[in-house]
């Protein structure tokens, strides 16, 4: 069962009516500017290119928090956040030259790369039906490192990830933080910044896709945060229960479990030999051992979210909760292919049918998120199930406007 960190995009709210501007400046360390240096805004559409003079202007940007991408060739990308409250703000962006495009750079061949960056690709971009027509069109600027003794795969990049879309009609320009894949715990988690443009320039053509927006965003996390934030998660199809963990208690201690292992284990494979008289209780413990210290229980009273959800500040919402959430989006079933292949499908009671379920747990208190389904700090969330299912392949930018009935 596989885990899923996600450190999202940057996430607006509104705080007041009215938009705003972010204006700016690029230079280099030296204090020269930088004219026509590319500026993103993270998680959404808008972007522009600052003049000859290296300014730059995004316009009609609402209060909020966000974070700024920006790109220059032979310098290193980098993400600066931003926040606005009531007035436009003015930013001033120094970026670092980048030494391996400066240098000779000599990259020791590595025969796993391939097989690291496969296992990248499906923890990353995802195993969904959307992730089968996704490719990443710039796959020489990851870099990967695997420890052997921790199985650790970590990845890190040089310059923007470049990934189409197909599925649903974007290019996405990544700005990879940070991502490693913890064989061990089984637990996935990745942080970076994407922007979205358009594959297609027609509108005819950008229609073609609307479905298929409308079906990733469909019960995705997002979508869920959205609902939560206005009190409407039933009217739009979730419903949430409480799942906690509690003693198992046909399981003895570990201490009691190796004693008698060790015990039997000497006395069967010891002098005595006695026939396999022990065989029994030997497996027995042995049994035990393998035994989950903690089972699952299901709460099937329903969450209120007059509950779960306080005001935190103005147009900014928190929860705070310890057993996990059991979140079920019940206007989409799964199929039998994430059922019985994707290796995330989480046990449910046999009367509820296929809902697509999610596992969320809390790991930082308290939680905010915005009214556009934007988590403040996406480390205080842990998924499992179909939100851990979905990744990049199934994204849409945090300003899309569902059409969901």
């Amino acid at each position: 069962m596989l885990y899923l960190f996600i450190f999202s995009a940057s996430l607006s709210c509104s705080y007041a009516q009215g938009s705003f501007s972010i204006t700016g400046t690029v230079k280099d360390k030296k204090g020269e500017t930088l004219p026509g240096a590319a500026i993103y805004l993270s998680g959404y559409q808008a972007a522009t290119v600052a003049n000859n003079e290296g300014k730059f202007k995004l316009a009609n940007i609402k209060p909020g928090n966000y974070d700024l991408l920006i790109q220059v060739i032979g310098f290193l990308p980098q993400n600066k956040n931003v926040v606005i409250a009531n007035k436009t703000v003015d930013v001033e962006i120094v970026l670092t030259e980048n030494v391996t495009e400066l240098s000779e750079v000599v990259i020791k061949a590595d025969p796993n790369r391939q097989r690291y960056i496969n296992i990248f690709k499906d923890a990353f971009i995802g195993s969904t039906p959307n992730a089968r027509q996704c490719k990443i069109l710039n796959p020489e600027v990851l870099q990967t490192d695997y420890d052997q003794s921790k199985r650790v795969l970590t990845v890190t990049a040089t310059e923007f990830l470049i990934i189409e879309n197909k599925a649903l009609g974007c290019r996405i320009k990544y700005l990879l933080n940070f991502f490693e894949n913890d064989e061990k715990a089984n637990v996935v988690f990745y942080s970076g910044h994407p922007h979205f443009e358009e594959l297609a320039k027609k509108e005819s053509r950008i229609k073609r896709y609307l479905k298929p927006r409308e079906v990733a965003y469909a019960g995705s996390s997002q979508h869920f945060f959205t609902a939560l934030y206005h009190n409407r998660t039933k009217k739009e199809g979730f419903e949430i229960y409480k799942i906690a963990q509690v003693h198992n208690k046909n399981r003895l201690p570990d201490e009691i479990i190796n004693a008698n292992i060790a015990r039997l284990s000497r006395t069967y494979y010891g002098e005595s030999k006695l026939n396999g008289k022990f065989t029994d209780s030997l497996r027995y413990w042995r049994n035990m051992k393998t035994e989950p210290p903690t089972l699952s229980v299901l709460n099937r009273s329903e969450v209120l979210v007059d509950t779960l959800v306080k005001q935190l500040f103005s147009n900014v919402k928190s929860i705070s909760y310890t057993d996990a959430l059991y979140v079920m989006y019940t206007r989409e079933r799964e199929t039998s292919e994430y059922t019985n292949m994707s290796g995330h499908s989480v046990n449910r009671p046999l009367d509820i049918p296929n809902y697509q379920i999610s596992i969320v747990y809390q790991l930082l208190h308290p939680m905010s998120f915005y009214a556009n389904g934007g988590v403040f700090d996406p480390r205080a969330l842990l998924y499992e199930g179909f939100w851990a299912y979905e990744k990049v392949a199934d994204m849409v930018p945090m300003d899309y406007l569902p059409n969901l009935k």
